[in-house]
């Protein structure tokens, strides 16, 4: 089903099940893009437009625009909207472009409507605002966006959004809903989840995702439980060294893989938990230290402390260093 086919469908008020070919194009990486602001804090559609460009040149899968990368959190529905439409603008076509949903119900189904009229190809669900639900709860939440818009949904599993094996089943089996991110990273959690839509939905095309922070050094244990699809937040920045270490994961290549997660990957992770939002802020001053004025973080993120800056770009240097095979790179 094409884009025009899929908005005529939503004319009728039909929903986009899982046999929906974006599952078949989130292979590879997935890009998600910062959002750019203005010195005054206004976004910078501009200079946005360039970042999601330069994704998309460098060989991202999908973008993933306005999610928890791009300050989702911090957008009004009106800059949502510009955003989503730039990103549909900027990929035209060549890559889906998935959007940010979120908040409690009724503002969810606003940006998953935003999201539509916008051309985006699917949804990335958020977990609900503040409340901690039950799982009867959070069935109803994620059931009625899907029965409300006519895209894709992915189910993004963190921080008060916590599934039990049987509430994915009841998920895979919604229609509309074609997979579970997951940013939680209890693989026993997720390895049950797994076994019980395996065999109590096995006719659901259901896609599984490493959604945490820094995907890559997990993504070896994710693997191994056949989670292959992963979203890069050092893509964004050096997008050099995620196809690289993607590259070698995909291919079984482990020395390659072992030199990137001891050199960099980890070295990165330690430096993020430095600081409070460096999933985000440090990911923007990476996109700001490879030429792209994208500008800092909206409050209530901070940016960065100057010497952690620092400490990135040399990160940076070292990881391209790596990648390149230099002599003396390896950590």
């Amino acid at each position: 089903m094409d884009t025009d086919q899929r908005h005529a469908h939503a004319c009728q008020g039909e929903p986009v099940t899982s046999d929906s070919p974006l599952a078949a194009r989130l292979d590879g990486l997935l890009f998600f893009p910062v959002t750019a602001y203005t010195p005054d804090g206004a976004v910078d559609l501009a200079a946005f437009r360039a970042h999601v460009r330069g994704g998309i040149d460098a060989g991202a899968a999908a973008v993933f625009a306005c999610c928890g990368t791009g300050e989702f959190h911090a957008l009004t529905p009106e800059e949502f909207a510009d955003c989503v439409a730039a990103a549909v603008e900027e990929t035209a076509g060549r890559v889906p472009v998935i959007a940010g949903a979120g908040y409690g119900t009724a503002l969810a189904l606003r940006f998953a409507r935003l999201a539509h009229e916008a051309g985006a190809d699917g949804l990335l669900a958020m977990p609900p605002y503040l409340v901690a639900a039950g799982q009867r709860g959070l069935l109803r939440h994620y059931t009625a966006l899907a029965a409300a818009t006519p895209l894709p949904v992915i189910v993004y599993q963190r921080d008060n959004a916590v599934f039990t094996p049987a509430t994915v089943v009841a998920l895979a089996r919604t229609p509309g809903i074609i997979g579970l991110k997951d940013g939680l990273g209890d693989l026993d959690l997720l390895q049950r989840i797994i076994s019980a839509v395996r065999t109590e939905a096995a006719d659901a095309d259901f896609l599984y995702f490493n959604g945490l922070p820094t995907a890559e050094l997990t993504g070896p244990a994710y693997f191994g439980l056949g989670v292959r699809r992963y979203s890069s937040a050092v893509f964004a920045f050096a997008p050099e060294i995620a196809l690289a270490f993607h590259r070698a994961l995909t291919t079984g290549d482990q020395d390659t893989v072992a030199r990137l997660l001891d050199g960099f990957y980890r070295p990165l992770v330690e430096l993020r938990n430095r600081g409070r939002g460096y999933a985000v802020s440090l990911v923007k001053a990476g996109v700001r230290l490879r030429g792209t004025d994208v500008g800092e973080v909206r409050p209530p993120l901070s940016e960065p402390d100057p010497a952690h800056v620092e400490e990135l770009a040399a990160l940076i240097d070292r990881g391209l260093a790596l990648v390149a095979g230099a002599p003396g790179a390896r950590a």
